[in-house]
């Protein structure tokens, strides 16, 4: 699902696991790992999981889709618990067949990321190709000030779909609107460069590799999946990414024809990320999990919020 592009240049991933542990203190050969819930918003099911997951902690983190139906309940949750690791997943998709939500922006300043239906495309295709750039700053923008006016504080961006890491310039919009509002982001392995032309500076922290679940993984397979994962863990930052849910009527409707990423699959990652086994494998891999909140106070400090900017977008 995720589509990355490369820059030019790679920075060293020895100098950043570096950078990273000696930021939080550790040695750098530690392992740290971010067990991170995606698509928080999108069904009552999803949020379900999502809260109980968070509130077990056996995820870290996760991320929230502003434009999607159930917004409101993860707003009253992040609301009441104010300690919750919770990022935004920038939303410039909508992939469900019959399940479908549009831009926060009004639809006339993007029209270029909206099909002929007013709903955003179900891929990332047509909106790399068609969509203009500074309509994506502008949907970009429009969801952040929408979280933060609901009470969202996020600790991070990240990208659904991977649609804001599928052209140079998205990317650069990602980076600029997260240095801006003092947020760590989702830098990809492999984009980290910084320099000359690169969005990314030395303050941004690139991941060194990403974890998640592909339709290739046999429903048979999947706890061996995650296990094999986390025992193989190399130091540095990783990041797993799961998808929360429960095999129920609801969220089979909203998946309708999906079976990757459906209603089964996310029940399987709520029952690994929840049960003993996996807890066992992280305690005897010597892991380190930690969540986006924590690089947000090693990097921006504690008492940072993200600062409000509708008088400067234009909306």
């Amino acid at each position: 699902r995720v589509v990355i592009f490369l820059l030019a240049a790679v920075t060293s991933l020895a100098a950043q696991t570096r950078t990273v542990a000696e930021r939080l203190g550790y040695p750098a050969s530690t392992k740290f790992l971010i067990i991170h819930a995606d698509d928080l918003g999108v069904a009552h099911s999803v949020n379900c999981a999502s809260f109980a997951a968070l509130d077990q902690r056996a995820v870290s983190s996760a991320s929230i889709m502003v434009p999607t139906p159930w917004l409101t309940e993860v707003a009253a949750y992040a609301r009441s618990h104010p300690d919750a690791d919770l990022g935004l997943h920038l939303t410039m998709t909508s992939e469900w067949l019959s399940y479908r939500w549009g831009s926060v922006a009004p639809a006339d300043r993007v029209g270029t990321l909206l099909d002929s239906g007013g709903t955003f495309f179900s891929g990332n295709a047509p909106v790399a190709s068609r969509g203009k750039v500074e309509e994506v700053e502008r949907e970009v923008r429009a969801q952040i000030e929408r979280a933060l006016a609901v009470g969202i504080r996020p600790t991070h961006l990240d990208s659904h779909m991977g649609t804001l890491f599928t052209t140079p310039a998205f990317f650069a919009v990602l980076a600029k609107v997260a240095h801006e509002y003092r947020l760590p982001f989702l830098v990809p392995p492999g984009a980290g460069a910084v320099g000359p032309g690169s969005p990314v500076t030395g303050r941004d922290i690139p991941l060194d590799a990403v974890v998640m679940a592909g339709p290739e993984v046999r429903p048979e397979q999947w706890m061996e999946f995650y296990l094999n994962a986390v025992r193989t863990l190399k130091p540095g930052l990783t990041e797993m990414i799961v998808h929360l849910g429960s095999d129920d009527a609801e969220l089979r409707a909203v998946t309708t024809g999906h079976d990757a990423f459906g209603s089964a699959w996310r029940q399987r990652d709520f029952d690994v990320v929840t049960g003993p086994e996996f807890a066992r494998a992280l305690r005897e891999a010597g892991v380190v999990v930690i969540g986006w909140r924590d690089l947000q106070k090693a990097w921006y400090g504690a008492g940072t919020p993200p600062k409000p900017g509708l008088s400067r977008i234009g909306l």
